[in-house]
């Protein structure tokens, strides 16, 4: 302030020039871009997301009679016309996600969609810059995540009042998947590891399938799917039929099946086709109805399962017989020191004496057995 006149308090303007503010004049039009960006990004991703739903809703209203988050099932339209406002929550800027019930053979849909972190460009950016360097980690995509979970006969235990036609079929691992993520999805899922990969003459140049049965794929690869899959092009990652769980199993429970068909597939700027999604939407009837086989075919799918419940059970057997020898160690030594409590100096003496002689007798007999 040296140099500046005296002047009275309120007079501001007399003693503070436009020097005092260059801080603020770059750090506000920076803040204001941040914002700007900010909701930028999220208000394009929501965009996407009603894009899709506007796109895909007439679909899931033929397919299922319940869609959404609404149990009163109101229709109050969003500021798109005819998508309920509870079709789908945000979960997160980039994160939306749906559910849908109430259909022959499927227990509940799950969807999830996933889009470009928009609103904040330095993790966008870092995220693309880390896929360049380091091989685990891949390039962000937009994407589609739906699962199915089928009923597999077990209908009257969650809506007692539902038909008595049987929806069970067989539990296998089967999936086509796009060449790029093959290495991923083994990598990543548990039960996609079980299967084996061998390329398909009907499919295209950038698809395989992975299965655990040549019958099974016979039976899954319909020309409806092969259609389908061609029609949405490498925007497809992975339909995947299992009955095992995505993570290895630690538990015996952790096997028991648990049947499912899940889709994962790119959004892309371009207008998708729907028949992929439609398909897999409709493929539990095709499970329903199909998906029997060969005892022949089904022996090596059980053995694998059987094998890895073996384990499981002998790891579980292996810990309980370590929970009861320790358990075993820790009431002699409490025996032990209560015996040695009732003692006097000379007895405990010669009792550690005895015992120090026992366990050197012990370790001497161990090592002439192994000598």
């Amino acid at each position: 302030m040296e140099g500046r006149p005296f002047t009275k308090w309120y007079r501001v303007w007399e003693r503070v020039t436009i020097a005092d503010f260059y801080q603020e004049m770059v750090i506000l039009p920076v803040i204001l871009i941040v914002i700007l960006i900010n909701l930028w990004g999220a208000a394009t991703n929501k965009k996407k997301a009603k894009q899709w739903a506007q796109t895909h809703l007439p679909l899931l209203e033929s397919e299922f009679a319940s869609i959404g988050f609404n149990p009163k099932k109101e229709s109050r339209p969003t500021g798109n016309p005819g998508i309920p406002h509870d079709f789908y929550k945000e979960k997160s800027k980039y994160e939306w996600i749906s559910y849908a019930t109430g259909r022959q053979n499927v227990a509940w849909l799950d969807i999830k969609l996933t889009l470009h972190k928009r609103y904040n460009p330095v993790i966008w950016g870092f995220e693309y810059a880390a896929s360049f360097f380091f091989e685990s980690m891949s390039a962000p995509v937009e994407r589609l995540e739906a699962t199915a979970y089928t009923f597999d006969g077990k209908e009257r235990e969650l809506i007692p009042s539902a038909s008595s036609k049987d929806s069970k079929y067989d539990g296998f691992v089967w999936a086509v998947v796009h060449k790029d993520k093959m290495k991923q999805l083994r990598d990543d899922r548990y039960d996609v590891s079980l299967t084996s990969t061998k390329d398909h003459p009907k499919l295209p140049e950038w698809a395989t399938v992975m299965s655990e049965s040549a019958e099974v794929t016979e039976a899954m690869l319909t020309p409806e799917l092969i259609k389908a899959v061609t029609e949405a092009g490498e925007d497809l990652e992975a339909l995947i039929v299992s009955d095992q769980p995505i993570d290895a199993p630690k538990k015996l429970n952790d096997t028991l099946p648990r049947k499912r068909v899940s889709l994962a597939m790119r959004l892309d700027a371009k207008p998708a086709s729907t028949a992929l999604f439609a398909y897999f939407l409709r493929m539990p009837d095709h499970l329903v109805n199909g998906a029997h086989f060969r005892p022949e075919a089904m022996r090596k799918i059980r053995a694998t399962r059987e094998e890895e419940q073996r384990k499981l059970r002998k790891i579980d057997e292996d810990e309980k017989a370590e929970e009861r020898r320790t358990q075993s160690d820790k009431l002699k030594k409490e025996e032990r020191d209560r015996k040695l409590s009732r003692m006097s100096a000379d007895e405990q003496k010669k009792f550690l004496e005895k015992e120090k002689e026992k366990q050197q007798r012990k370790g001497m007999k161990k090592q002439t057995q192994r000598a």
